[in-house]
């Protein structure tokens, strides 16, 4: 297999969705690789990285969507393609993304301070906090910007000490 194989293609991130609360996924896209060699491509990926547990053939495709990612975890993907004989490329470039759809609470660095809200966020999606004491009626307490990067977003409620209980649940918008 030629040596220009090896590196005509590109990995890149085009579009990360939010599936179910059950389970999270991502769609990746990336730039064909001009070699007349490639006969298909397979996406790698794992929770630590460099270390691939999983692989999907994506066949001649140039996106792939991979499910059933867990909420809160970063999963590490890289690609290779493949010529008809199966002698496989490199690696690409690493990407990671962090799962969307939990929401931790954390106790707060200063004794009896109110409980930090952790949650990972998005590109392209804001998010808003509601909290209620009865399950039934939900305020919003609070609410982000379009978040740029993939990352975990923290918010603290001042009120919370306000009352014996009070329960929060996290908004995709």
């Amino acid at each position: 297999m030629k040596q220009k194989f090896y590196f005509l293609f590109a990995l890149l991130l085009l579009l990360a969705g939010l599936e179910k609360v059950l389970g999270g996924g991502i769609i990746l896209s990336w730039n064909a690789s001009t070699s007349p060699d490639v006969a298909g491509y397979e996406i790698w990926y794992g929770t630590s990285s460099g270390v691939y547990a999983y692989n999907v053939n994506a066949g001649s495709a140039t996106s792939v969507t991979i499910s059933n990612l867990a909420p809160g975890i970063t999963y590490y993907f890289a690609a290779t393609a493949y010529d008809a004989q199966g002698n496989q490329s490199l690696f690409s470039s690493e990407i990671s993304f962090l799962v969307p759809g939990m929401l931790t609470l954390a106790p707060n660095s200063n004794p009896g301070g109110p409980p930090l809200i952790q949650f990972p966020v998005e590109p392209g999606h804001s998010y808003e906090i509601q909290a209620t004491v009865d399950l039934q009626n939900w305020t919003s307490i609070w609410q982000s910007g379009v978040a740029t990067s993939n990352a975990w977003t923290q918010f603290t409620d001042p009120e919370a000490g306000s009352y014996a209980s009070r329960f929060y649940r996290l908004v995709l918008h």
